[in-house]
């Protein structure tokens, strides 16, 4: 059964201009997602942060919670697996989580799905 679907989409060039700021990417990114992070240039980069807050913005929705007091940017994971696809390894929902991450040279856009009877 599907509990929620949220989708977002963001400007790649918005989270480049305020990646600089150390605080901002530790507090969207887990300290796993920051070790990938690092290992990417600039431009991978600013595509991986975008996709990551894309990503964490668009399942608070699914959640129905929003990015804020119940659901934190640290509270959801995003890794690759081993072929590359992104994979939701941490978050608050009691079922399954599937995340798809798209970009442009512009955009990023993101939708995730949560399955399962509830939140709890």
């Amino acid at each position: 059964m599907i509990y929620g679907i949220g989708v977002d989409i963001e400007e790649i060039n918005r989270i480049r201009e305020i990646a600089d700021q150390e605080r901002f990417v530790k507090k969207v990114l887990t300290p796993n997602e920051v070790a990938v992070y690092q290992t990417l240039n600039a431009k991978h980069s600013a595509e991986f942060l975008a996709g990551r807050w894309s990503a964490k913005e668009a399942y608070s929705k699914a959640f129905g919670t929003g990015i804020g007091h119940a659901v934190s940017f640290q509270d959801i994971e995003i890794l690759d697996d081993e072929t590359g696809k992104p994979e939701l390894v941490k978050h608050p929902f009691n079922g399954k989580g599937f995340v798809s991450i798209s970009h442009t040279r512009e955009l990023v856009m993101t939708q995730v799905l949560l399955e399962g009877d509830s939140a709890e």
